[in-house]
C-alpha cells in the first residue's frame, strides 16, 4: 500500500488559528481564482460537516474533466468490486495427466484483467504447472483473452494503442503488454512457455490465441492486489492504464461485455444510485468525450464521504505536499497535509478536486474545473484555492 494511505485528513494537525479565512473572505479569494480562469471554468465547495454550500460558480455546467474522470472510474469500481475484490489470472487444463506427468492436451493461460500482472506472477504459475506433476504437455499454450475485448486503447485514440495510456490494454496483460502491443495476450503466453522450458517443463505445439473450453480445470491462479491498493495505484499517480483496464473489468464483471462502452454504462449506472448523471466515454479522462460538473464531483465525493467506503476511497487520493500528482504542489501551506485530491490535465484542461481539512476541522468537499485555460497557470489558480479552503474557519 502507497504511504498516502496512512495519512488521513482527520489526523493531520490543523492549521494555525491564527491562518483562519472567514466564510465571506474564503468567497472572495475562490470568486478572484474563478474569474482569472475565464468563463470555461467553473468551481464548487461545499462544507461536509456542516452541510453548507460555500462557494459556487457556473457550477451545474458541464466541463471536460481530464483525469478527474478516474474519480467516477475508481469509485464505481470499489463499489462494485469491495474493496477486497481482486481479479485473476488462471491456468486450466483440458485432458488428464498421466502418472509420468503426460498432460493430453493444452495449459490455458485465461485473463482476467489483471492490469498489474507480472513476469513473477507468470513465474508463480509456472512453478503451479510444474508442482502439479506435470512434466510434458501434448499440446501447447493457449492464450485466452477472452474476458475483455481485443482493443488496445480507449476512445481517445479510436480504440488504437495509445502511447499516453501507459500500456496495451488486454485480460491477458504482463507487464502492461508493452512487449508486444499488438498481442500481449500471446507475448504473455511465451513468456510462460520459456519460463516453463527453465523448468524443464515441454510442451508440443506453439504458442497460439484461444478460449478456454468450458470442461477446463483449473489447477493454478494469482491473484492482483484488492481493489483498495488498486484504486490507490489508479487515483494517487493518475495512472491511464489501470484505469481503463478496470473500466472494462467493470462492464466484463457486470455489464454486458469487456468493453470500454459495456463498462461505461456500469459506471453511469453506479453514479446514478448517489444521483448524478456526467457523461461517461472512457475510465482514464483522456477522452474529450467526457463530462462533467463541479457539482456532480462533489456530490460523488460527499456521498462517499457518507458511506462505509469513505476511508478506502479517500486514502487513494493523492495528497497535497505530499504524494503522488500532488506532491510538489501547495508545499509549505495549510493545505500541505490537508487537502487530499485528484488532478487532471490534458491540453487546455485543468482539473483538481478532493477535500480539505479546514481550520475548523471541518471536511470541505471542492471541486475546480478549467477549460480552455494553460494548465500551468490553471495549477496556480486551484493551489490558491485549496490553501484558501484548508484555511477556512468560520
Amino acid at each position: 500500500m502507497l504511504l498516502c494511505a496512512a495519512l488521513t485528513l482527520a489526523a493531520a494537525s490543523l492549521p494555525a488559528p491564527a491562518m483562519a479565512l472567514s466564510a465571506a473572505t474564503l468567497r472572495s479569494k475562490l470568486t478572484s481564482a474563478v474569474r482569472a480562469a475565464g468563463s470555461s471554468s467553473g468551481a464548487y465547495v461545499s462544507d461536509l460537516t456542516a452541510n453548507r454550500v460555500l462557494f459556487s460558480s457556473r457550477a451545474s455546467v458541464g466541463r471536460i474533466p481530464a483525469s478527474n474522470e478516474k474519480l467516477y472510474t475508481t469509485a464505481a469500481a470499489l463499489s462494485r468490486f469491495g474493496s477486497q475484490g481482486r481479479l485473476h489470472t488462471d491456468i486450466l487444463i483440458s485432458g488428464a495427466v498421466d502418472p509420468d506427468g503426460l498432460l493430453g492436451g493444452n495449459i490455458y493461460l485465461r485473463g482476467g484483467g489483471d492490469p498489474t500482472l507480472s513476469t513473477s506472477d507468470i513465474n508463480r504459475l509456472a512453478a503451479l504447472i510444474k508442482e502439479a506433476g506435470i512434466k510434458r504437455i501434448d499440446g501447447g499454450i493457449v492464450a485466452d483473452e477472452s474476458f475483455l475485448d481485443s482493443r488496445r486503447g480507449g476512445p481517445a485514440s479510436g480504440f488504437y494503442f495509445d502511447g499516453n495510456m501507459g500500456g496495451s490494454l488486454s485480460a491477458l496483460a504482463v507487464n502492461r503488454g508493452l512487449s508486444s502491443i499488438s498481442s500481449p495476450a500471446t507475448a504473455s503466453a511465451s513468456l510462460l512457455g520459456s519460463r516453463l522450458k527453465k523448468l524443464k517443463v515441454l510442451r508440443g505445439e506453439r504458442t497460439r490465441l484461444g478460449k478456454t473450453p468450458k470442461s477446463a480445470d483449473r489447477i493454478a491462479r494469482v491473484s492482483s492486489p484488492p481493489i483498495s491498493q488498486l484504486i490507490e495505484l489508479t487515483n494517487v499517480p493518475s495512472d491511464n492504464f489501470i484505469a481503463e483496464m478496470l473500466i472494462k473489468d467493470l462492464g466484463a464483471r457486470f455489464g454486458s461485455s469487456g468493453s470500454t462502452a459495456a463498462g461505461a454504462k456500469v459506471v453511469r449506472s453506479y453514479l446514478r444510485t448517489v444521483g448524478i448523471t456526467p457523461d461517461i466515454s472512457d475510465g482514464s479522462g483522456l477522452s474529450r468525450g467526457n463530462a462533467t460538473s463541479p457539482r456532480q464531483l462533489v456530490t460523488l465525493l460527499a456521498a462517499i464521504h457518507r458511506s462505509s467506503d469513505r476511508s478506502v476511497f479517500e486514502d487513494s487520493l493523492a495528497v497535497a505536499g505530499r504524494s503522488g500528482t500532488l506532491a510538489a504542489r501547495m508545499n509549505g501551506t495549510a493545505a500541505e497535509g490537508h487537502c487530499r485530491g485528484k488532478t487532471g490535465t490534458l491540453n487546455n484542461v485543468s482539473a483538481l478536486s478532493g477535500l480539505c481539512r479546514a481550520a475548523n476541522g471541518h471536511t470541505i468537499a471542492f471541486s475546480l474545473l478549467m477549460n480552455s485555460f494553460l494548465p500551468a497557470d490553471s495549477h496556480k489558480l486551484q493551489d490558491r484555492a485549496a490553501v484558501a479552503i484548508a484555511r477556512y474557519g468560520d
